[in-house]
């Protein structure tokens, strides 16, 4: 009984950890290779404060995996989870120009393993709470560059991606 009753408070201690302070994330598409790859498996820490250059998961507006109504003032909502970069801040300013991205005027680097961008933003202040991401792969990545998603509130923000713990042959920190 002991043994049983010690499995069952490790599973608890394990799904409330989950739950506050980290959980996985299966990568699902491009959008972020040659950063990460479709289908390897992320743990992901909750909290914190957020930087430019993080690799971050975070929920769009209006991207609802499924939604349950028990009541009038009572629902279950999953949201999609995307994985991005953060390349701006609230009070940043976003540009891209001739396929460069810009953050308050300075030049952000394309690495050659990211792509370049393909389309121009015109020159956009991001508001106190607006934080924009983009996938590493610019060419194929759904993001803040898109009408439909835009500049992201700090409560779309998730969490940091810390390490790739799937495949093992894999398993890496994530900086």
């Amino acid at each position: 009984m002991d043994g049983v009753l010690i499995t069952l408070l490790t599973a608890a201690l394990i799904a409330a950890g989950q739950s506050f302070f980290f959980q996985w994330v299966r990568v699902q598409g491009t959008s972020m290779e040659n950063t990460l790859h479709n289908g390897e498996i992320l743990l992901v820490s909750r909290g914190g404060e957020y930087r430019r250059g993080d690799i971050v998961i975070c929920r769009y507006p209006h991207r609802v995996d499924f939604s349950i109504n028990f009541t009038a003032s009572l629902s279950l909502t999953r949201h999609t989870i995307f994985v991005k970069r953060l390349v701006a801040l609230p009070g940043d300013s976003v540009e891209i120009r001739q396929g460069q991205l810009y953050v308050n005027d300075r030049l952000v680097p394309n690495p050659p393993e990211m792509g370049s961008v393909p389309s121009d933003l015109k020159r956009l202040e991001l508001k106190e709470d607006e934080y924009f991401v983009i996938g590493d792969n610019r060419r194929s990545s759904h993001d803040s560059r898109a009408s439909d998603v835009g500049p992201i509130s700090l409560s779309m923000l998730q969490g940091h991606v810390r390490k790739v713990i799937w495949p093992l042959n894999r398993l890496r920190d994530i900086q």
